[in-house]
């Protein structure tokens, strides 16, 4: 049997914008086309779409009237619509998600990061069930796992345009979990990460806030201004916010327990002059001081659009130096004792 397709709606008057999408999606995609939201609403009862990627300027009625009239008419209850359109302004795209939908790619687009985003956000609808029956739990949580993964590489591609930050980070938190784990004093702490499995699946997710984060913030080349610094900021309590209304539904508690925590958390320091509430010492759930150190220091050693890479002995004398001030002594000397092993495994990694 021939599994069906997902169908895509394209609403855009732009001829050339039409020909690259098909030309982009046909193969993966059932691609379905409007001229204009007239057409769209009338096509989109008849063709029933599972995502909608939606031009903002046209005539006749623009993109933010054809998604208010689509709502109001319950034409797409649970369809992800993305914006796709060359209104590149912070205001244009807060009006956007204000009025729900779930994404806003700029023009001119990357024909990969579309079909990214089209596959995740698919992802999202169609193929993760929250509520999926006990005699299906094995494929649940393997499907749950894949969503994490997905989404993580999905915010990590938004920021960096790759995602092996979150692969390198998942080898340093899980040695680092071994090393702890040996502790008298964590065992307490540990007793339900016998298996690390679902840590190291929450991590992925511990940067999900940056999807709400506009796009010129996160590609700025040079350092961000105390009012952009204020809005990068916010990720950390987005991040919180959506992943803890999943885990209100959720049967993978486990997973977005940890997930909740480290998104909020992990940008907060030993001292207490992190963010966002200042937490200070074991105030700070010990799921984000561990991400903490792991993501900052692939940080250090990777290429970024506002930095080079520095040098891996480098990197290592930047958080010995930050022990007891943004990272918890204990998870540091841990880091010092497996720090060595690091730059292979990441030449292993060949990412």
């Amino acid at each position: 049997m021939i599994q069906e397709k997902f169908k895509v709606l394209v609403v855009d008057d732009t001829k050339t914008n039409i020909e690259v999408l098909e030309a982009v999606l046909s193969s993966e995609y059932d691609v379905y086309v409007a001229l204009n939201g007239k057409k769209a609403i009338e096509l989109v009862p008849k063709i029933k779409p599972d995502i909608v990627l939606l031009d903002i300027m046209m005539p006749m009625m623009d993109g933010y009237e054809t998604l208010t009239k689509l709502n109001e008419k319950g034409l797409i209850d649970n369809v992800p619509v993305i914006f796709l359109t060359a209104k590149t302004d912070p205001k244009s795209e807060e009006q956007g998600l204000s009025l729900g939908a779930v994404d806003y790619i700029t023009k001119p687009f990357s024909p990969s990061l579309v079909r990214l985003r089209i596959r995740n956000h698919l992802l999202c609808r169609k193929k993760i069930a929250f509520s999926t029956p006990k005699s299906n739990k094995v494929k649940h949580s393997d499907d749950f796992n894949k969503l994490c993964i997905h989404l993580g590489a999905f915010a990590e591609y938004r920021i960096h345009k790759k995602e092996a930050h979150i692969k390198r980070m998942q080898i340093l938190i899980r040695s680092l979990l071994e090393i702890l784990g040996k502790k008298e004093k964590y065992k307490n702490d540990l007793a339900d990460w016998s298996e690390f499995d679902n840590f190291i699946m929450a991590s992925s997710l511990h940067d999900i806030g940056m999807l709400a984060i506009h796009a010129p913030i996160l590609t700025k080349a040079s350092e961000l201004d105390p009012k952009e610094r204020e809005e990068m900021q916010k990720h950390t309590i987005l991040g919180h916010d959506v992943l803890n209304a999943a885990k209100k539904d959720s049967q993978n508690s486990s997973v977005l327990s940890f997930a909740v925590n480290i998104a909020k958390s992990h940008h907060e320091h030993w001292d207490g002059s992190g963010y966002p509430e200042g937490l200070k010492a074991e105030a700070i759930p010990l799921e984000a001081r561990l991400v903490a150190i792991a993501d900052v220091y692939d940080a250090l050693v990777s290429k970024r659009v506002y930095k080079e890479a520095i040098p891996h002995a480098e990197a290592v004398s930047i958080i010995s130096k930050e022990r007891s001030k943004q990272f918890d002594p204990e998870i540091v000397d841990a880091f010092l004792s497996i720090a060595d092993r690091l730059p292979k495994q990441y030449e292993e990694l060949s990412i």
